[in-house]
């Protein structure tokens, strides 16, 4: 085995990024993260006087013990930990390291933030805010069509190709999960994506090569944060006071259907859960608001 000491922290970083970049097909997102965390962890055992002692537990505690002092986010201090831990696993499984100095550590426990489903006039609120006459308002108002009438998640949204939406047929499908599925667009969202392609070819597209259905300016796939920016600005737009995200809208989608009767199952493959339980918790969402209504309006509740 390699005597960790003598192994520079900025070689084993470098091989780490090799073998992350080669043999895992991960997201660029999650090789950004990866990268921006132990690029931070790297300053801070430099700029500490710690370079020596990178791979023990002691440099790793005072690291998450200095994000969690500058108020970094419980999420925030659990994704470094993620990204030292998978770093560590990498260099003990190649002998580099004998220990992974991470395994004592614990994710800090996160408060997931309660989203609601919007209601049907919140929805429409938003759709009618883009500026038809622009052909970022026609881009626009294509996506938020789109996200509502098939319940994807934005990471599905913003991955869709140019031969994954069926203008014809009225349908789009969805493979960034590793299973095909086939979704429904709804004659409004077909008509959006219809008039969106147009605004592609005209303005957006900058090569033709291009395979990404939704571009920005650059005549690039739009990105996920892209996307978050656009929904925040039609739903200031549109005054809704509710913490608006994309899995707002995709919780809209499958709490609508619901509540107009739809099979919980055709709900199930439209939004890709591997099991009914994922889709039930809209079903509860749908319960608590129908008693919530009989509590406010009945006489006798």
């Amino acid at each position: 085995m390699n005597t960790y000491c003598t192994i520079e922290l900025e070689k084993c970083v470098e091989d780490f990024f090799e073998y992350l970049t080669q043999e895992r097909n991960l997201a660029k997102n999650t090789l950004d993260s990866y990268s921006r965390d132990i690029k931070q962890y790297i300053l801070f055992v430099n700029t500490n006087g710690m370079s020596s002692q990178w791979h023990g537990k002691r440099a790793v505690y005072d690291y998450l013990k200095l994000l969690q002092k500058m108020g970094r986010a419980a999420a925030t201090v659990n994704r470094n930990l993620v990204s030292l831990r998978a770093m560590f696993q990498y260099l003990l499984r190649k002998q580099i390291v004998e220990q992974d100095p991470t395994l004592d550590f614990e994710s800090t426990k996160v408060e997931k933030k309660q989203t609601s489903a919007l209601t049907i006039e919140e929805i429409n609120e938003i759709l009618v805010k883009p500026d038809m006459s622009t052909s970022m308002g026609v881009r626009d108002k294509a996506m938020l069509e789109l996200l509502y009438a098939t319940g994807l998640k934005v990471s599905e949204l913003v991955a869709l190709n140019i031969f994954d939406i069926n203008i014809t047929s009225g349908y789009i499908y969805c493979r960034s999960t590793g299973k095909e599925r086939i979704i429904p667009m709804g004659k409004n969202a077909t008509l959006a994506q219809e008039q969106y392609l147009q605004e592609r070819r005209r303005h957006f597209l900058r090569s033709d090569e291009e395979q990404a259905f939704f571009l920005n300016n650059h005549g690039q796939r739009l990105s996920r944060q892209g996307f978050w920016k656009i929904l925040k600005k039609y739903s200031d737009i549109a005054d809704i006071s509710k913490e608006i995200t994309p899995h707002s809208l995709r919780q809209s989608f499958a709490t609508h259907l619901i509540e107009s009767g739809a099979d919980l199952h055709a709900v199930k493959e439209m939004l890709g859960h591997s099991d009914i339980a994922s889709t039930q918790v809209y079903k509860h969402h749908v319960k608590l608001k129908l008693k919530e209504v009989y509590s406010s309006h009945h006489p006798r509740a």
